[in-house]
């Protein structure tokens, strides 16, 4: 199950209580303070992994804390530190405060470390309070409490490319056919649930990342299909690849449901629309020739990139491949 919104709370470890204590040898009058220190709580960090691509385990899993420091004791002895948690997330986890509206970490590297509560301080024994007026003091510190906090957490799948379109436009087919990814086709609107990645071989030692974005039809930005929730996904990608079904099957205008998709795209982020896009006619093997000519036609006057392909036979893909390459490395370069 692919989840990419999840709500945890997190408290780090308090200070270890400061000692209060007097020596007590045999043959040593007047032995003097010896409480000692006590010791620092435990930290929890946030740490980006690899080897997660989903938030599902903190559906299960809401609460993480660490432990607290060992309290002082007699002839000087510093309480035991307790030890830090790494809470491990996908790549491409964003950090939100409770109300989830103040970005706090966006953890888009490998293995990338933020602390997300501090331990408390352990608190001074009586020994350290101890001076040349004052050889007894009876003061100590207790522990300082660790932070504690509730954080709202975001996966946007990191991808070098985003595959858009209406349901059914042959994203699922497209993706399985460059890719070793195998999600679900069936002959059905929102077949895709959840976004599936994919990595394309392209040419001697080259490689990109393709993810497919599912359940975009008019009206998503407010909600609409599976609207917002995986609009999120595109935003981290430097390239879209824009379906569009050119098929007796598909839609009536092929140019109305290419502005539809960039439509919601704009609405949800203006920057969503200023990320350069390919646009491909798909299915060019049961392809209505009027709607492909007026798609055709429309991409030519707006200069618009254009691929016809069909995942089916493979006709174009070769092409398509080599095109995302191209625009990739151009980015790069």
């Amino acid at each position: 199950m692919f989840v990419d919104h999840a709500k945890i709370y997190v408290k780090a470890g308090d200070g270890g209580d400061g000692c209060l204590a007097f020596r007590r040898e045999k043959h040593v009058p007047r032995g003097g303070p010896s409480g000692g220190d006590g010791g620092d709580g435990g930290s929890i960090y946030f740490r980006a992994s690899v080897h997660l691509n989903t938030l599902l385990p903190f559906k299960f899993q809401q609460h993480f804390r660490s432990t607290r420091g060992g309290h002082g004791s007699g002839n000087q002895r510093h309480g035991k530190n307790g030890e830090d948690r790494i809470v491990e997330v996908p790549v491409g986890t964003q950090v939100y405060d409770e109300t989830g509206k103040e970005l706090l970490f966006d953890l888009d590297c490998e293995d990338q470390m933020e602390l997300a509560a501090r331990g408390g301080h352990g608190g001074r024994g009586n020994a350290v309070f101890a001076t040349a007026t004052n050889q007894a003091p009876r003061k100590f510190e207790t522990g300082w409490p660790g932070d504690e906090f509730t954080f709202q957490l975001e996966l946007k799948v990191l991808a070098d490319v985003g595959i858009v379109g209406y349901p059914n436009a042959g994203k699922s087919t497209l993706i399985s056919v460059i890719s070793a990814a195998k999600p679900k086709i069936a002959d059905y609107p929102f077949t895709t649930l959840t976004p599936t990645l994919g990595v394309v071989s392209h040419a001697e030692y080259r490689t990109f990342v393709v993810a497919d974005i599912p359940g975009l039809i008019e009206g998503a930005h407010r909600g609409s299909g599976l609207g917002a929730q995986f609009l999120r996904h595109v935003e981290r990608t430097r390239l879209l690849v824009h379906l569009v079904d050119v098929s007796d099957i598909g839609d009536e205008d092929s140019v109305a449901a290419l502005r539809a998709i960039n439509g919601e795209l704009e609405l949800y982020s203006s920057n969503l629309i200023q990320k350069p896009q390919i646009i491909v006619a798909s299915k060019l093997d049961v392809a209505n020739l009027d709607k492909l000519e007026q798609l055709r036609s429309y991409c030519r006057r707006e200069s618009l990139p254009f691929q016809e392909i069909s995942a089916v036979t493979g006709q174009g893909i070769k092409d398509l491949k080599e095109t995302i390459a191209q625009h990739l490395e151009g980015q790069t370069d």
